[in-house]
């Protein structure tokens, strides 16, 4: 009988797809914020086990993230390959899936329980392939928790979650199908002022005003946005501005956020910042101390990747504006561009409303409207069909040594651009 990896691939997929809107469910019923979704880890461990991935729960060190893995070394099982020649190369491909939810009322309105389920059909689909094809590859589901807060992928990255693998791909849900999604790099700083404390009354020269510092720096975020670049972003608050009125500030805290479209704009920017704090707390008398908490870079999408993906996807019936139009619709950010930069990969968006392209009138992300239609049975076959096209893009990657190949190359260019 002749093979066809596709064929398994999607079969596996379609079977599985009413135990995936059960896990979907699950998790969308259940919201849990960044490094707080255990049952979220449990219950997409569990079923990963049952389908016969190696699992490493609790990985990296991280309470909520987990590893799953399958390895077929070509005509052997890997545990019964003792014997086998094993001197071609072994291809490596990784999904990730994120499930952690936004606060209450809005849970899950980023839809993270179907980036989920869309990186386990991926990981499905392409497991079955080499399985039962016998073809020489590996697939890794990467699940990366906090993607709302802190981000999970960077430190899973730094542990070596991500090592060896030659692309790394996810979708993400939305309002519109989006083939080459631009979110901006992000970046939170949290920032504290020293100073002195005195009677604000009776000897307020004795003082030295911790809360002035940050006030005249963040007047200063104000002037720089007329000197920046109109695609970049400066958001602050103080989160402590002093203990009482009638005394000298001496600690203040805030958190300073900013964002931009191109990795130089965005450690160009970070460095400006840095500057404006550290000349506001010598300007006061203060001193300041400033920690970089998080650190989502520019998504740099591989155009080969992406084009792949986007192909098998208009196979299915998708519909995109084109990349011009794509690269200019408004985004926010996340750390799967960490992983985009240490590797090819890609993070289109796909319409969770309609299979035909159709927009819902008023619908955007981090909305409880959104939350709502991301527990749909449309929302459902959207993600389905999205996992399936990540897994075909997933296989062409295993099988093609050239495309593989190319796919590299454009990385390695775009990283010394």
């Amino acid at each position: 009988m002749q093979k066809n990896p596709a064929k398994d691939l999607l079969e596996a997929i379609e079977k599985a797809s009413e135990d995936l809107r059960q896990l979907s469910l699950t998790i969308h019923d259940n919201p849990e914020v960044g490094y707080q979704e255990t049952l979220a880890h449990k219950t997409l461990t569990d079923y990963l086990v049952k389908q016969g991935f190696h699992v490493t729960k609790s990985a990296c060190g991280i309470e909520t993230a987990f590893i799953a893995e399958y390895v077929q070394l070509g005509g052997e099982h890997r545990h019964q390959s003792k014997d086998l020649d094993t001197s071609a190369p072994l291809r490596s491909v990784g999904f990730c899936s994120e499930f952690d939810a936004l606060p209450e009322p809005v849970g899950h309105g980023c839809g993270h329980n179907l980036i989920a389920i869309a990186g386990v059909a991926a990981a499905l689909g392409l497991k079955r392939a080499l399985e039962k094809n016998r073809i020489r590859g590996k697939v890794r589901l990467l699940g990366t928790p906090a993607e709302e807060t802190l981000g999970g992928k960077r430190p899973m990255l730094e542990r070596g979650a991500f090592k060896g693998l030659d692309a790394c791909l996810m979708v993400h849900p939305g309002p519109v199908d989006i083939l080459y999604r631009n979110p901006l790099g992000a970046g939170r700083l949290e920032v504290a002022f020293h100073g002195k404390a005195a009677h604000a009354s009776a000897s307020p020269w004795e003082g030295i005003n911790a809360l002035d510092a940050y006030c005249m720096a963040y007047n200063a975020f104000g002037v720089l946005r007329q000197q920046t670049l109109p695609s970049n972003r400066i958001h602050s608050i103080i989160t402590n501005g002093g203990q009482a009125p009638n005394i000298i500030p001496e600690l203040v805290t805030g958190v300073v956020m900013y964002r931009a479209t191109k990795k130089e704009d965005f450690e160009k920017l970070h460095d400006q910042l840095v500057e404006i704090l550290e000349s506001a707390a010598e300007a006061n008398g203060c001193t300041v101390t400033i920690e970089k908490v998080m650190e989502y870079l520019p998504l740099n999408n591989n155009a080969l990747l992406t084009d792949r993906f986007g192909a098998h996807m208009e196979a299915f019936g998708a519909h995109y504006m084109g990349r011009q139009v794509d690269e200019t619709y408004p985004t926010g950010s996340t750390d799967m561009g960490n992983v985009t930069h240490a590797m090819p990969g890609f993070h289109p968006v796909f319409n969770i409303t309609s299979l035909k392209g159709e927009r819902e009138s008023g619908l955007s992300t981090h909305s409880i409207l959104f939350a709502e239609r991301a527990r749909t049975e449309t929302a459902h076959k959207t993600a389905i069909r999205a996992g399936k096209a990540l897994s075909l893009t997933g296989l062409d990657v295993i099988l093609d040594a050239e495309f593989t190949k190319n796919v590299r190359k454009e990385y390695d260019a775009s990283q010394q651009q």
